[in-house]
């Protein structure tokens, strides 16, 4: 498939039609968007980008076709471990639920534009110097080690993703207000214009996308060297990552072993560049300057490697007992809350069955063993107080009727779950 002047125009007008349509008919109008809108939309833009991929297979173009689908899911992978940090961003500036839609597709739009400049600017410096391979293989290899030793020693390094020297220039050159005003960037308060902490939040995320785009950048170019392929892949795995932080919210913590799988890709895709640079090797003091005869990894199988180490984490974040304490403590509290706000007018059937689903999960969380109470529940007051609430309602309600409730009853009377 020939890679035209006026397929790139295309190309590029599809995406920026893609992000205008979310911002007019999404965001425009502050709302925390239901689940079901979240999927449905999620399905959509997936579909549209798997589609995509197929369009090589229809010119029978299948090695850019494969090269597309590798990088695809290495991105996708990528920006779903960025929706973390993400959440913890807007975590700590407090940012209201409805306005989240909002600052989620300027850090998507900002690191559109940002990874497509270091796209063009990568693909130049590999035009004129082959070699730089070696520094992308080096710096994936040494960025998967520092995730790998982050999760290992569970390492913060006093890192606060909401305070990063972008935010503090911001604050100290601008005159700041300390609360929201609607989705608003700027405010007058007393006849004065200051910023509001939405904009301060937005160059947050900015300032980070920036930092991903070092990771994210060579390893594309680590699958495939045609700059189309890595433009549209990165583009195809950022669209549709805002509906799928509302689709996902609360399972991505979940995810227990991403780090670790996402760290074996990156030392994967490492290795695979250092082997393509020693293939195609300049340095004369490297072979005297000749290629050396090593083995090279098609992107087929690199495609198979990714794709399996990302089923072997996704599995084992779910069934492993780490990743069933988690769920189990966080359904705990899902479900005591869940059962907290039912409405007055609720029918009988739905409070018996939000107070099972309350007691199973109570008791299962109860059952985690101590070392993943104390490694999960960062805030055990907070935690506590909310499943004992829901519990003395609960008790309060089934004493009137006459009833027991065993399960309530206990946790009331220890003064809330066994943490």
């Amino acid at each position: 498939m020939e890679i035209t002047p006026l397929l790139w125009l295309v190309t590029i007008a599809v995406i920026i039609g893609l992000l205008l349509f979310d911002y007019i008919f999404h965001v425009r109008k502050a709302h925390l968007p239901t689940i079901r809108e979240a999927a449905i939309w999620s399905a959509i833009y997936v579909g549209i980008a798997l589609l995509f991929g197929l369009l090589f297979f229809a010119v029978g173009d299948h090695q850019h076709a494969v090269e597309y689908y590798a990088g695809y899911i290495t991105e996708k992978a990528l920006s779903v471990d960025n929706l973390f940090v993400f959440l913890v961003i807007m975590a700590s500036f407090q940012v209201p639920r409805e306005f989240q839609q909002k600052v989620l597709l300027f850090g998507i739009t900002f690191a559109l534009i940002s990874r497509t400049a270091f796209i063009l600017v990568g693909a130049a410096i590999i035009e004129l110097w082959s070699d730089v391979f070696y520094i992308f293989g080096i710096a994936l290899l040494l960025v998967a080690g520092q995730q790998l030793k982050g999760q290992l020693t569970g390492s913060e390094e006093n890192k606060d993703e909401a305070d990063n020297i972008m935010v503090r220039l911001a604050k100290r050159f601008l005159p700041a207000s300390d609360e929201y005003d609607g989705d608003k960037l700027f405010t007058r308060i007393n006849g004065k214009r200051l910023i509001t902490p939405m904009l301060l939040v937005m160059i947050a995320i900015g300032a980070t996308d920036l930092l991903f785009a070092f990771d994210s950048i060579p390893a594309i170019f680590g699958l495939t060297q045609e700059p189309y392929i890595v433009f549209t892949a990165t583009a195809f795995s950022l669209m549709g990552l805002r509906q799928l932080y509302f689709l996902i919210d609360g399972l991505l913590d979940r995810l227990v072993y991403l780090s670790y799988g996402l760290a074996a890709i990156l030392g994967f895709i490492g290795v695979k560049l250092i082997l393509h640079a020693l293939h195609e090797n300049n340095l004369f003091f490297i072979n005297s300057g000749d290629d050396v005869p090593v083995q090279e990894i098609p992107t087929q199988i690199s495609l198979m490697v990714i794709m399996g180490i990302l089923t072997v984490t996704v599995l084992a974040s779910l069934f492993s007992p780490k990743g069933k304490a988690l769920r189990a403590v966080q359904n705990a509290e899902r479900f005591a809350h869940r059962y907290s706000m039912l409405p007055e007018d609720a029918s009988d059937e739905d409070r018996q069955r939000a107070a099972e689903l309350m007691d199973r999960w109570t008791t299962a969380a109860d059952q985690v063993a101590q070392k993943y109470k104390d490694e999960l529940i960062e805030h055990k007051d907070s935690y506590s107080q909310i499943i004992r609430t829901a519990h003395e309602t609960r008790l309060n309600e089934a004493r009137r009727e006459g009833r027991e409730a065993p399960v309530s009853q206990t946790v009331v009377e220890r003064d809330g779950p066994a943490l």
